[in-house]
């Protein structure tokens, strides 16, 4: 169950984060131009509302979209939620987070099921109309259905906060709010429902108590301060000071969260902290006139309005004050694990908060394969190594018989589409491919050839279509057709038999002078696979290398060309030696044909051996590209 509370609310909070500078422009606007505002300016405080009731909404739930199926997904949500923004008098936020996800569910789903049966040369047109209806069709949802339920619920809630006003019950709401924020949905909460009904606070008296319930730095800071002073770790008490600095002034709450978890009592001096710290508020009539996100003391006293500077920064001080000192009780009279252990299971709760595996779970592949629709191989450039590290992978699959409706593809570790259900990537890659794609599953790996995490996947994959079976070597590719890219992208001259190299480097420089001999690349292309190398290493498995630019040089590439430079004595790369080293320059995927043609020779171990030490060119040549 906490599992799924995490997952959701890291869900929540992957919505709103990314458009945080737009809150915080918001946030101004309404701290500085509205009438009780620092600087009065009826002409800007115009934009107040317009910002609030449609940018944020629309932003909200164009990123929830894209979470789930991309820039498609971005484009209907967008469209769909101004029905919920029109169909309510509160502000759509919570309406936006509901609408997201599910916008970029429907089409998701529409592509899913179109794939394969859109005529040639309709894509466009069936692309551009199925966003657009469904846009359409969920925009009127909004406005009838969603947008009306929302309102309902924003009622309630705004009638509850009364009454918890009236009867001074308001403080109360930290039991719920500190561990929230442990379980990741402290966005959700502020954002969601704080936010709209302080927004309607703070129009009518220019601040509201609201925007401080979730983020007031001061519970936070006083457990830091009491694992500073008072741990009986070493590491912990090392470790809290630079804790204090990134959570009070940069905001992160996140990064006091593994100090609740290595003793999970301790939560209840935070909740204390910001029971005073509220009632303190709710005595003094202070409040915040717009939301303090990041929640840093630097953005609380931002947000703060003229007659309350006092108030609020006292408030943070007694949540502070309050936290610190049951926490130092509680350290003193209790243990709990160490702060390794407690930042390792916040990192499990994060992974599984986005659908990650952890790397005990990336040896065993997904949890439920027989959902797995689309496989991504990522690496930095998406030209040669995932190229080959998907060609090979698909050609088990397939000659496994397994899963024939899989789509095993490969890009650039920046451009993962949304609709991947599993990422492979080297693990130096890892948190890029979380970012762009946080809700697919990871497995990381050596190399793209042979790794044992690769066979983990494909045995659970081929096990889930009821079939243990060995993967058969693939059929033999058919002759590239007369006149095809692949006569211009290998040519004769770009391969070299029987050479030495110090070491990869060298073997490298070579392979980068040769394609900009045959006019593939401009000379400066040759340090840019330098550069690749340094990144992650380009070296594939089974004695072949692929060495390529970075996706910043892809402009000094003139034309998509293969070399291939063959050392029969083998060049180090790391652990392992590489006797074919197959320089890369691509500007389409003309070179993908070659790479397929190569995976299929790992396949033939004879053929490939004898490819490492043959001084038989016409031999080489027949086998890449037949």
């Amino acid at each position: 169950m906490k599992e799924k509370i995490g997952r959701f609310g890291k869900f929540l909070s992957g919505m709103v984060m990314p458009n945080i500078g737009a809150f915080i422009a918001w946030g101004f606007l309404t701290a500085l131009f509205i009438e009780a505002g620092w600087l009065p300016n009826p002409d800007l405080a115009g934009i107040v509302d317009p910002m609030l009731n449609y940018l944020l909404p629309i932003l909200i739930a164009g990123q929830g979209g894209y979470m789930v199926a991309g820039d498609r997904g971005r484009v209907v949500a967008a469209i769909a939620v101004v029905g919920c923004i029109c169909g309510s008098d509160y502000t759509m936020l919570m309406g936006a987070m509901a609408m997201g996800p599910l916008a970029g569910l429907a089409i998701r789903t529409f592509d899913r099921r179109a794939e394969g049966h859109i005529p040639a040369g309709f894509e466009m047109l069936v692309n551009n109309f199925s966003a657009g209806i469904l846009g359409l069709v969920l925009a009127v949802l909004g406005y009838y259905i969603i947008g009306p339920l929302m309102t309902v619920i924003l009622t309630v809630l705004t009638a509850g906060v009364d009454i918890l006003v009236t009867h001074g019950l308001l403080p109360l709401v930290a039991v719920f709010i500190e561990p929230a924020k442990v379980l990741f949905l402290n966005n959700a909460i502020n954002h969601g429902i704080f936010s709209p009904i302080g927004a309607g606070q703070a129009a009518e008296t220019g601040r509201s108590i609201m925007y401080m319930l979730e983020s007031n730095p001061g519970p936070g800071l006083g457990v830091l301060l009491a694992y500073w002073f008072c741990s009986k770790d070493k590491q912990t008490r090392q470790s809290a000071p630079g804790a204090v600095i990134i959570h009070l002034l940069g905001g992160i709450h996140e990064i006091y969260f593994p100090y609740i978890l290595m003793n999970p009592v301790i939560i209840a001096a935070p909740i204390l902290g910001n029971i005073c710290a509220i009632f303190f508020y709710t005595l003094t009539g202070a409040g915040l006139s717009g939301p303090a996100s990041p929640g840093s003391l630097i953005a609380y006293m931002a947000m703060a309005p003229r007659d309350a500077i006092l108030p609020v920064l006292l408030g943070v001080v007694i949540a502070a004050g309050v936290s610190f000192a049951g926490s130092a009780v509680i350290l003193r009279f209790s243990t709990g694990k160490n702060l390794a252990d407690a930042q390792e299971q916040m990192q499990e709760m994060k992974a599984e908060a986005r659908g990650i595996a952890t790397a005990a779970a990336e040896s065993a592949g997904p949890a439920d394969p027989s959902k797995v629709h689309k496989i991504v191989f990522a690496c930095d450039a998406g030209m040669g190594s995932s190229a080959m590290g998907a060609t090979r992978f698909r050609n088990r699959i397939h000659s496994a018989n397994a899963n024939s409706g899989l789509i095993v593809t490969n890009t650039s570790v920046d451009n993962i589409p949304a609709d991947a259900d599993i990422v492979v990537c080297q693990r130096v890659l890892a948190e890029r491919a979380k970012a762009c794609a946080p809700n697919a599953t990871l497995i990381t790996i050596g190399n793209f050839l042979a790794d044992p995490h690769l066979d983990n996947l494909f045995a659970t994959l081929t096990s889930v279509a009821g079939e243990d079976v060995e993967p058969a070597a693939p059929a033999a590719a058919g002759p590239a057709p007369a006149g095809s890219a692949m006569n211009g992208v290998l040519r004769r001259e770009g391969v070299k038999l029987g050479q030495t190299a110090a070491d990869k480097y060298e073997a490298i420089r070579a392979a980068g002078r040769l394609l900009a001999q045959l006019g593939y690349v401009d000379e400066s292309y040759t340090e840019a696979m330098v550069e690749r190398e340094n990144l992650v290493t380009t070296y594939m498995g089974m004695g072949v290398a692929i060495p390529h630019g970075t996706s910043q040089k892809k402009g000094t590439v003139k034309k998509s060309g293969v070399v291939l430079l063959q050392y029969p004595q083998g060049v180090d790369f790391g652990d392992e030696k590489a006797y074919l080293v197959f320089g890369i320059a691509g500007v389409g995927d003309e070179h993908l044909d070659l790479l397929a043609n190569v995976c299929n020779l790992l396949e033939d171990e004879d053929a490939l051996e004898q490819l490492k030490t043959t001084a038989d060119l016409d031999f080489v040549m027949e086998k890449l590209q037949a």
